[in-house]
């Protein structure tokens, strides 16, 4: 197996690992009732790391005088990358990225024996991605992605030659760029800081390609021994394949701040509203959810518990569960998650005791909030469900 292949299998088993890592280190744990939220709305990313070059196939024209293939080989370099994306609030991003790699060539072969190389390659491109965060209830998240772009390839003061000599064989006297269709693959887990609004830390494996084969590349040839040029011609290269590790920040530009859950939202609420003179009293119980979420918290159950065991006490015609969310993400994606955080209530409800065909169930999304806020807020108090008792 070739070290690339190997670093590839390597890093994509070493994801789950990070994440376990960050999950349980005492400086990143997180309150087990409080997954990593889905991001909403614009953001901007960055993050560094090291680059591994696999070894390049380098065909060169008759002119040369070096007939066959030839390996070029880099040692471990330098990755980057930025990014400025937008969150769909389901999980979807779409993300435009600038990267840049930069790797040493450290041997050739091919040659014959003896031969010593050195030269700098750095690409510098911009990628169109599409990314999905894979929400499972863990304090991290993991993520995939594709894109697709272009890479211009620099070359810069690439030689070689025998070791015995103090001159070059042949060599670039100055640097040659050429641009080339890219493809990546993504792999990565974020963990939101909490003390910093909309900021998340990301560890990923990046895989890029260039197309085969990338454009040619002018090329001087030398005697041994002297500074003037027999001759030239271009060289092909193939098989240029990237896999980075890094590290980085992503930061949604416009995540609320100061937005914390009131003295009801925090340990939930009975409300009693007072009774029309020709009715019954109703009884109002609110049940609170974390955002994105429609399984409830330990306090969640216990409200739960007092109004299943007041509709035995009181006077009950009838029971309606109504879900809500606040005003984050989608208006149908909150209309089903409404709906679900009704069926987990209204599933509460039945363990508790109380007879299935005596509750309704609806979710109304982001409609009749408790308190109003602007499209993409993510207030707590809106994110509940209403038992009533009729």
């Amino acid at each position: 197996m070739s070290r690339a292949r190997w670093f590839q299998s390597s890093a994509l088993l070493a994801m789950p690992v990070i994440g376990a890592i960050l999950a349980t280190s005492p400086a990143f744990a997180a309150d087990p009732a409080t997954p990593a939220p889905a991001t909403s709305g614009p953001y901007i990313s960055l993050g560094g790391g090291v680059n591994f070059e696999n070894a390049l196939t380098a065909t060169e024209s008759p002119l040369i005088g070096n007939p066959g293939s030839h390996s070029w080989h880099y040692n471990d370099g330098e990755s980057g990358v930025f990014g400025i994306g937008w969150a769909f609030g389901t999980g979807l991003r779409l993300e435009v990225d600038t990267n840049y790699l930069n790797n040493q060539q450290n041997s050739v072969s091919g040659y014959g024996p003896g031969f010593r190389a050195g030269g700098l390659e750095q690409k510098v491109g911009g990628l169109v991605e599409a990314l999905y965060d894979i929400h499972l209830g863990l304090p991290v998240t993991p993520y995939v992605g594709v894109g697709v772009g272009a890479d211009a390839v620099n070359h810069n003061h690439w030689n070689f030659g025998p070791k015995s000599s103090s001159l070059p064989q042949g060599y670039y006297p100055e640097s040659e760029t050429g641009g080339d269709f890219a493809y990546t693959g993504i792999v990565g887990l974020s963990y939101p800081v909490t003390w910093v609004p909309g900021l998340s830390m990301t560890a990923e494996y990046r895989f890029l390609g260039l197309a085969d084969p990338q454009p040619r590349i002018p090329y001087l040839t030398y005697p041994s021994g002297s500074t003037t040029p027999v001759g030239g011609g271009n060289i092909r290269l193939t098989g240029d394949y990237n896999q980075s590790i890094m590290v980085g920040l992503r930061f949604e530009l416009f995540a609320p701040h100061g937005l914390t859950p009131g003295p009801d939202a925090a340990s939930g609420a009975v409300i009693e509203s007072p009774p029309p003179v020709t009715q019954a009293p109703v009884h109002t119980y609110l049940v609170f959810f974390d955002w994105d979420r429609a399984d409830l918290t330990t306090r969640a159950r216990q409200i739960v518990a007092e109004a299943a065991q007041a509709s035995t006490q009181v006077q009950t015609t009838r029971i309606d569960v109504n879900g809500y969310t606040d005003a984050s993400g989608g208006a149908a994606y909150n209309k089903r998650l409404s709906l679900r955080r009704a069926e987990t209530v209204q599933a509460e409800l039945v363990r508790d005791g109380v007879p299935q065909d005596e509750i309704a169930i609806q979710g109304f999304g982001e409609a009749n909030p408790l308190i109003a806020t602007a499209k993409g807020v993510r207030e707590p108090q809106n994110r509940r469900v209403e038992i009533i008792l009729h």
